[in-house]
């Protein structure tokens, strides 16, 4: 006997948040009639199961956590489905220290090794990019680490 769409979204968001894109997404692999998911996902945001702004909270922590920039972060929020004006939200209020951040994470992956060459210097320009991290902090965490010949 198949569930409701209903049911269905309510053990989803029992392991962990989603966004709300993200549990129609997940209604629709299940086969689930397009009304019955509009209906589940209104109940959902009725009973204030599922809520954009506590997902964004807990993937920007998440990630923050795991060594991850405000940027990175951000882009993969949009991918999520979370509206701009939440995400800018988020940033607004969050009280993270991402240059901290961007420090720990430079230190977690290379040390207090000392850059001596351009190549490596490059090398750990293009870690921090990928982590999501601002210009202006990957430069100050990178020029902090650097031996000027």
């Amino acid at each position: 006997m198949k569930s409701t769409a209903l049911q269905c979204a309510v053990g989803l968001l029992a392991r962990r948040e989603y966004s709300e894109l993200e549990i129609q997404q997940k209604l629709k692999q299940r086969e689930y009639q397009q009304s019955d998911i509009d209906a589940a996902i209104a109940q959902l945001l009725k009973k204030n199961y599922l809520s954009d702004d506590r997902f964004a909270e807990t993937v920007c922590r998440y990630r923050s956590n795991r060594g991850y920039g405000w940027q990175y972060i951000a882009n993969e929020l949009k991918q999520k489905g979370v509206c701009s004006t939440i995400i800018h939200q988020l940033h607004k209020n969050c009280e993270i220290d991402w240059y901290l951040q961007a420090e720990l994470a430079y230190n977690k992956r290379f040390g207090i090794k000392t850059i001596f060459d351009q190549k490596d210097k490059a090398k750990r320009i293009r870690f921090l990019q990928y982590r999501g991290f601002s210009t202006e902090e990957i430069l100050t965490v990178v020029n902090a680490n650097y031996a000027y010949e």
